[in-house]
């Protein structure tokens, strides 16, 4: 009894239970015969924060090192907080202070409580405060799920329930309108009208999981109610029991007026197509709490009654309001009936908000790393999902910023990523694009929605940050001209101070142009106008985006336009054509090569298959079979243009070999090289360009030895799943258009490619001729495979969700 007491009044021991206390730290310094006592705190909930323990007497953190999910499991089954959600380490939800209890702390997962986990000792660690280690709790115990089914509505159907992996019914014995009230409570849709049996909205399959069922009609879920054992039951599908539910209907709109903001005024609410004030008896900071949270005004600052903002007109619409603080919306607290009360307008409510949003967590679910998958977002202490309608790019623009994923690829609608449980929080969702949370978006009230977990939205994230994209104004072609970077919606240009080689030298790789010819400043490429985004950028060389370079802030600069900086780049250029002469067919003769407006021969030193395979690769002539060498196919005229080629055997083209300089060699045409290919021509080669890995980035495809893009016009995941395969770079995660990955330059070989998705490589898919389009580079093709895990990601062991 001692031990309980102690127990459930831990901060303030009385004598006798501290004389205990005391004899079971001196005596059993290594643990608790009893559970340790714990807390969260500096959490959203009082089911996630940093975790804390209490020993000695005193409150004290824990160390994050072997910190996982498996005590966060522990700690939340403690505490009856339901499932752990998350593990996070370095004093994510702030640093403690006191004591470090505990470290290196290893459960199995089956303990009743942390203080049960193995390795303990308490007070020995070897940790700083920056190491206490927190969790994130669902916050409550799991609820079984339950769906309706073959309704007219998500509140109206046959009854579901899932359990052991699987949905079955439940059979009609017994079932009443009682029955339905629970169920219509658990899946928030108001109250029960009917319970019809007898299968009335169809037969269902598979299991009849619950028989006689009887709730008295306070439970909030239907497994809480008595029935018989689950799959016990003496009924058939004809007994399949549903429910119609009076659904969610909106709440009546609030506003706040004469106040210095939106989010502070005189509370005014619109019934019966008219704005009425509120009476403030019993108002108090739990009332304003509801108001400022239906607002998406951020916390409750104080909830002045007498008319502080002024009297409102008539009506008085309601009084006697009380709260208990956590509803969603006004409507759904206790008060006098509509119209009915007993005040003048010189008692009418008002509330100051703090207009400071908190920011709901956002979490992606069932994708293949954690930048890709279904929308979940925690609110009221649980997770719920995101409904589709209105769904757009906008909105999944602000999912990925507010996770850290760098920028959006596509969205994901009707479920794409799986159905979720639990409620649906969202409706359609209107951001802007420019919100740092989802929950700063234009949206349907919390919980108020028209739409099933199959209308759940998902997004797909390019993973990391993208560098801010840059281009050349006023250049000779796309590989010169003014520096221009783009941020904050808007292009700006780059100031010329400290401007070396070494920075052109970074804008030429990030836009594959090649190499830096040169710098020029003093807007050598003519003035730009607004913005100078950046200026003294100082580039190692080896950055792969301007944006990586150290600079000082955006925007911070002393200079004007005239000293806008410049770039030459050399440019890409495209592969020698190269041909084979005297053999049988195109694909066997005498390799020749052009340069300086002339044919020429190559010299048979080093001379074998692997360079064989490069020249029929380029050719698309297929294997190679020989490379012989001494004329096989006879002398060739002057020049002779290369010798000691040396070919990995994997290139594209033989110009992107090792040789010797052009001409200069030690042979004679009795040494001139040769080829024989097979003649079956080579799935031509693709490649991804300007992506942040090799697997994502703009597709390229090599043809007529040249390099080409690909038009979006029928772009879809199953074409970029071949690409994806071709390349060995895992599976197709978003197929992005309009040149996402920049645009490219020269030919657009391929338009409206239609893949089945089981081709092994994109050449088999159908297709217009080569070259025959009607797009631009503006419409540039782009993938996304799951292969492109950034390495950040998995050295942080992250790389899977």
């Amino acid at each position: 009894m001692f031990i309980a007491k102690w127990r459930t009044d831990t901060p303030d021991l009385a004598p006798a239970t501290f004389l205990i206390f005391f004899f079971f730290s001196f005596f059993f310094p290594v643990g608790f015969a009893e559970p340790a006592p714990l807390r969260l705190v500096d959490g959203l909930t009082h089911c996630s924060g940093r975790v804390e323990v209490f020993y000695g007497q005193r409150w004290g953190t824990v160390c994050d090192d072997g910190w996982d999910l498996v005590e966060a499991e522990v700690v939340c089954k403690q505490l009856g907080c339901g499932q752990a959600l998350s593990a996070p380490h370095g004093a994510y939800f702030g640093q403690g202070s006191g004591p470090i209890w505990l470290d290196d702390v290893s459960c199995t997962g089956t303990e009743a409580a942390l203080s049960q986990c193995r390795d303990l000792s308490w007070g020995s660690h070897n940790c700083g405060h920056g190491e206490d280690a927190g969790v994130v709790c669902t916050g409550f115990a799991e609820l079984l799920p339950v769906r309706l089914v073959n309704g007219s509505s998500n509140c109206a159907g046959r009854v579901e329930v899932f359990h052991k992996k699987q949905w079955g019914t439940v059979c009609d014995d017994s079932w009443d309108l009682t029955d339905a009230q629970v169920v219509c409570r658990q899946l928030g849709c108001g109250t029960a009208v009917s319970a019809p049996g007898s299968a009335r909205f169809g037969q269902g399959t598979g299991q009849i999981w619950l028989d006689d069922v009887n709730c008295a009609g306070a439970e909030t879920i239907l497994h809480e109610c008595r029935a018989k054992p689950w799959g016990d039951h003496n009924c058939n599908h004809g007994e399949d029991a549903g429910v119609e539910c009076s659904g969610v209907t909106e709440p009546p709109p609030i506003r706040l007026v004469n106040g210095l903001n939106r989010c502070a005024g005189r509370v005014e609410v619109f019934h019966e197509q008219q704005w009425g004030t509120i009476c403030d008896d019993d108002w108090d900071t739990a009332e304003a709490s509801v108001v400022c949270r239906q607002l998406g005004c951020g916390a409750a600052l104080s909830a002045p009654g007498s008319a502080h903002f002024g009297q409102g007109p008539d009506p008085i619409w309601l009084d006697n309001v009380n709260c208990a603080g956590n509803e969603a919306a006004l409507s759904e607290c206790k008060a006098q009936p509509w119209g009915s009360h007993n005040c003048k307008h010189g008692e009418d409510a008002g509330v100051v908000c703090s207009d400071v949003p908190r920011i709901a967590p956002l979490r992606l679910v069932n994708g293949t790393n954690r930048c890709s998958g279904r929308v979940e977002v925690f609110y009221g202490q649980q997770w719920g999902t995101v409904c589709d309608d209105y769904w757009d790019i906008s909105n999944a623009e602000v999912v990925c910023r507010q996770l850290g994923c760098g920028r959006a690829l596509s969205i994901a609608a009707s479920a794409y990523f799986g159905e979720g449980s639990g409620p649906i929080w969202l409706d359609d969702v209107n951001c802007t694009g420019s919100e740092n949370a989802l929950s700063k978006c234009k949206t349907t009230l919390w919980g108020v929605h028209n739409c099933r977990h199959g209308e759940d939205a998902g997004v797909v994230c390019l993973g990391v940050p993208e560098p801010a994209p840059i281009r050349l104004v006023n250049g000779s072609n796309i590989c010169s001209g003014r520096v221009e970077v783009f941020h904050e919606q808007q292009w700006g240009t780059v100031c010329d101070d400290s401007w070396d080689l070494t920075d052109a030298q970074v804008v030429c790789r990030q836009l594959g142009c090649g190499t830096a010819v040169s710098a020029p400043g003093s807007a050598r490429f003519g003035q730009g106008t607004r913005q100078i985004w950046l200026d003294d950028v100082n580039c190692a060389g080896a950055e792969n985006a301007l944006s990586d370079c150290q600079a000082r802030s955006w925007g911070e600069h002393n200079c004007n336009h005239g000293e806008d900086a410049g770039v030459v780049c050399s440019g890409v250029t495209e592969p020698p054509p190269i041909r084979l002469v005297n053999g049988l067919n195109r694909c066997a003769g005498r390799v020749e090569v052009f340069h300086e407006q002339q044919w020429g021969t190559i010299c048979d030193d080093d001379w074998d298959t692997a360079e064989a395979s490069v020249v029929c690769r380029q050719l698309g002539c297929g294997a190679a079979l020989s490379a012989p060498g001494s004329a096989h196919f006879g002398q060739g005229p002057d020049p002779i243009w290369l010798d000691n080629v040396n070919c990995a055997g994997n290139e594209a083209a033989l110009s992107e070999c090792k040789a010797q300089p052009w001409g200069s060699h030690n042979c004679k045409h009795g040494e001139d090289a040769g080829v024989v290919c097979s003649g079956t021509p080579e799935v031509p080669p693709v490649r991804l360009v300007n992506g942040p890995t090799r697997c994502a980035g703009r597709v390229e495809v090599l043809h007529s030895q040249q390099w080409g893009t690909i038009c979006d016009d029928s772009w879809d995941l199953r074409d970029a799943a071949v690409v994806c395969q071709q390349l060995g770079c895992g599976m197709a995660m978003s197929a992005p258009g309009s040149a996402y990955f920049g645009q490219g330059f020269g030919r657009i070989w391929l338009d409206d490619v239609k893949c089945s998705g089981k081709e092994s490589a994109l050449s088999e898919c159908t297709a217009r001729p080569w070259g025959v389009h009607n797009c631009n580079h503006g419409e540039d093709a782009g993938i996304v495979c799951s292969g492109n895990l950034h390495p950040c990601l998995v050295l942080l062991g992250i790389s899977r969700y």
